[in-house]
Formats: C-alpha cells, sequence, structure tokens
C-alpha cells in the first residue's frame, strides 16, 4: 500500500463521494441495465451521471482510484462497471489509525 498516494488520490471531493456512493450503491444509483444487480459494480456511466463532470474526468478519476486499489473494476462487453475494494480500504484505514 502506497498510504501518500492513497492520500493524494483522497484529496478530490468528488473522488471521495464516489467511493461514499459506491458502498450504498442501490441506495445512490438507477438500476443496471446490463447486468442484473450491483455485484460487479456500477457502470461508469451512472457515476459519470451523477458526479455531472465529462466521461474523460470520470474515467480518469476512477483510474486513479482504482491504482491505488481502491476500487475494482469489472468488464461487461465494452462497458466497465467498478465497486469499492473493502479489503484495501479497511487495510488504509487500519494504516491510518496506526501510524497517525
Amino acid at each position: 500500500m502506497d498510504f501518500i498516494e492513497i492520500n493524494k488520490v483522497l484529496s478530490n471531493q468528488i473522488r471521495v463521494d464516489i467511493l461514499h456512493w459506491l458502498k450504498k450503491p442501490e441506495d445512490n444509483f438507477p438500476k443496471q441495465i446490463y447486468v442484473p444487480d450491483f455485484s460487479d459494480g456500477v457502470c461508469v456511466c451512472h457515476i459519470q451521471d451523477k458526479t455531472g463532470l465529462s466521461q474523460s474526468t470520470v474515467s480518469h478519476y476512477l483510474t486513479m482510484l482504482q491504482k491505488v486499489n481502491l476500487l475494482i473494476a469489472t468488464r461487461h462487453g465494452k462497458w466497465t462497471y467498478y465497486r469499492r475494494n473493502e479489503s484495501e480500504i479497511l487495510n488504509y484505514i487500519n494504516t491510518l489509525s496506526n501510524e497517525l
């Protein structure tokens, strides 16, 4: 875990919001179109709609979150779905608690 890199990624409110929304996707996003449920995460298109940002910006944010292992990406055809990596988030929280 790169503690400093995670902190950098979490220094943006929208990226923190995305993690928060993905904690309870059924409460924050519409029903999935191409998959039956949220087990593989939320389609990028729904995340983009919720943020109101451009597709390129949202994709960049999601890639950043994925690179520090806070998100897991799953492809279904041409669509990418993102879900939280709960074990890595817990690891980060524990590291934060122990380090500071």
